[in-house]
């Protein structure tokens, strides 16, 4: 005959074990929950159940990080205290990792709770979780309070990978998107090197990243006449490359059959502000160079000069309107027109060719026009290569945006 001390133990131990087998029967529905990719609230919800109806925890605050701060993602119990207040206070038990008493606390908020659950990866704290309001058996203290700190360790474990799997999913979205953009300014980019018995043409391109915004061209109209391009979009990516293709396309298919330049810019303007609604603009210098007449006409929308080396004068050619794709009338739009002489070579560049990390007094739209003056004699691959290497030495800083040349000697 069992005596009362015995029964007493024994029902002790019952109790204990079922205690256990309960918490982890709640352990195994939040990992099944989580391995079926449950969302956050839910997630939440779930924490909070076991919280409430099976330790019997009368107030929450459970703070986790996110980019630097902390918000408060689940909380219920007792006046809710703004998530800075809460982080704030929590911030001066930052040396505890384990659960710790609240009892009798200086400080004003933390006086509220009874105890500070802190989860942390390595040294880096990834969640707090405040909890009031909460008397267990003393036996039954320490096991209860190492379980809700396993529960909620695990349910950030799980908030922690689906944050990491929602970046790793626009890193690869992001990563594509540049390839696609790469893809596309491929496309774009003619053919490097031209030379006929009028011209001779060379191009530099060197993107800032993997994809710019930077575009050039050259266009062989008909045996007397040849057009060129150079254009910034502003912005990056997919939606930059597909914008300059569009403007591409429209601008060979009006320069085909339109010979004023002027109508060809505000074609172009008009197409730029019906794909972009204003959202973004387009610098460019083009240019037409009729053989026989030995004139060239152009419009600078708002682009670096292009520079003009011939008889050992340099001059810049900065007449023509604003940037496109700003105005739906563009204010004002002039023409210039410059005779040329056998032998000019014109010089044509986006603005990575000026701007660079560091500011460098010794490089400036007037250095590079004294170094086209003293180099301008050289074929224009020659003369592209040594500007680059010219700019190498003189500036410690890379280039912050893309950097294109486009040079051409007309005989």
């Amino acid at each position: 005959m069992h005596n009362i001390d015995e029964i007493s133990a024994e029902d002790e131990l019952i109790r204990l074990l079922l205690k256990r087998q309960t918490e982890l029967n709640a352990l195994l529905e939040v990992t099944q929950a989580i391995n079926k990719d449950t969302g956050t609230p839910v997630l939440i919800q779930m924490l909070q159940v076991i919280l409430k109806s099976y330790l019997q925890v009368g107030k929450l605050r459970f703070l986790i990080e996110r980019d630097g701060s902390y918000v408060l993602l689940s909380k219920y119990g007792g006046d809710i205290e703004h998530a800075s207040v809460l982080h704030k206070a929590c911030l001066k038990l930052h040396k505890f990792k384990w659960p710790t008493p609240l009892a009798n606390h200086e400080d004003i908020v933390l006086g509220k709770y009874d105890y500070f659950i802190p989860i942390y990866h390595k040294k880096k704290a990834l969640a707090f979780a405040l909890i009031g309001d909460f008397n267990p058996s003393s036996e039954l203290l320490n096991n209860d309070l190492n379980f809700i700190q396993t529960v909620v360790n695990v349910i950030v474990v799980a908030l922690e990978n689906k944050k990491l799997f929602r970046e790793r999913i626009l890193s690869e979205r992001f990563q594509r998107e540049m390839e696609l953009a790469v893809e596309v300014q491929n496309m774009l980019i003619p053919i490097k090197a031209y030379k006929d018995n009028s011209v001779e043409v060379s191009a530099r391109y060197i993107p800032h990243q993997n994809i710019g915004g930077d575009y050039f061209d050259f266009i062989r109209l008909n045996e007397h006449e040849f057009l060129w391009c150079i254009a910034d979009v502003s912005g990056k990516g997919i939606s930059a490359a597909l914008l300059m293709a569009n403007f591409q396309a429209s601008l060979h298919a009006w320069s085909a059959v339109e010979d004023d330049l002027t109508n060809i810019i505000d074609r172009l303007n008009k197409i730029v502000i019906s794909n972009t609604k204003g959202e973004r603009f387009i610098t460019l210098f083009l240019a037409k160079y009729n053989q026989k007449t030995r004139k060239l006409n152009y419009i600078n929308a708002g682009h670096n000069a292009t520079v003009l080396f011939s008889q050992g004068e340099a001059i810049t050619l900065k007449l023509g309107t604003t940037m496109i794709g700003v105005f739906e009338e563009l204010p004002f739009l002039n023409q210039g027109e410059v005779d040329i002489e056998p032998g000019s070579l014109i010089v044509n560049y986006t603005d990575g060719l000026m701007d660079h990390e560091h500011s460098n007094k010794n490089w400036t739209e007037e250095s590079l026009i004294e170094f086209i003056k003293e180099k301008g004699d050289l074929s224009p691959d020659n003369f592209n290569q040594l500007l680059m290497n010219h700019i190498n030495l003189v500036i410690k800083g890379k280039p912050i945006d893309d950097v294109t040349l486009l040079t051409l000697r007309i005989f």
